[in-house]
This record gives C-alpha cells, sequence and structure tokens, in this order.
C-alpha cells in the first residue's frame, strides 16, 4: 500500500481558482444573501421564496413532488415547511386516494406574501442577469449539473 501524501499548497491553489463545486456554493451563498436582504421588506427568505413558489400550482403538490423539485430529502422539506405553516402561509392535506400523500397548497395569506415578494424578485433577478455575460447559457448549464 502506498503512503498518501498530503495535498501541496498548489492543489490548495488549485482547488481555489478552478472547484466548480466550491464556485457553485459561493455563487449560491451570494445570491442568496442578495435575496434574502431583498425579500427581507416581505418577511421571507429566499429559500422561503422558492419553496412558496414551488406550490404556487393549479393543483396542490405532494411533498415529495415539491422536495425532488428543489433537490432537498423530504425531512429537510418537512422541516422548513415548519415555520412557513406556522405562520399560516402553507397548509398540508392528505390525497383522497392515498392517505400516505401529504399535499402542499398556499393559504390565501401565503398568496399574499407571493403578491408582495414577485415584483422584488423580479427586479433584482433583471438586474442580476444584466450583470451576466449570458444568463441562459449558465441556466442550461446550471440544469444539467443538477440532473
Amino acid at each position: 500500500m502506498c503512503a498518501e501524501t498530503e495535498p501541496s499548497f498548489e492543489t490548495t491553489l488549485l482547488v481555489r481558482d478552478a472547484c466548480l463545486c466550491l464556485h457553485a456554493q459561493r455563487a449560491a451563498r451570494a445570491l442568496a444573501r442578495r435575496f434574502d436582504l431583498a425579500l427581507k421588506p416581505v418577511g421571507i427568505s429566499s429559500g422561503q421564496f422558492s419553496l412558496l413558489m414551488s406550490l404556487n400550482r393549479p393543483k396542490p403538490p405532494s411533498l415529495g413532488s415539491v422536495a425532488s423539485l428543489l433537490a432537498m430529502d423530504r425531512t429537510t422539506l418537512t422541516a422548513n415547511l415548519k415555520p412557513l405553516e406556522r405562520r399560516e402561509l402553507v397548509e398540508t392535506s392528505h390525497d383522497g386516494a392515498d392517505r400516505r400523500v401529504r399535499l402542499l397548497s398556499l393559504t390565501p395569506a401565503g398568496r399574499a406574501v407571493l403578491t408582495e415578494a414577485v415584483p422584488i424578485w423580479k427586479q433584482l433577478h433583471a438586474a442580476i442577469e444584466a450583470d451576466l455575460s449570458d444568463p441562459a447559457h449558465l441556466r442550461s448549464d446550471l440544469v444539467l449539473l443538477s440532473r
């Protein structure tokens, strides 16, 4: 068995400069901070905005389908739903055909929050896209990576 050597400082620099995971994490945190700040007057975070938007459908989605859409495990999604349920922005019900399936829906208060939040999101989103060289290409690459 070969003895492993510690990573060199050059490797540290390579990771700092080239690691897609590191750069994606940094960009995600920076974007989330910008959206969190913008959405603060509405009383939600960027993650809560995404979650509420994922429920803005003609028919209530299942917990499993929302978890899949948001790339979250069901336990994490359940934990993220709790504060929204306490604020009565989201409600949970059971599917009539299969009582094991939890359905999620926006309440009127949840829709009202989204009504206030969407113009804020649109304005900030447009400003961020204006700073990017090719937002459509970035978006398609991110979709490829999230599969």
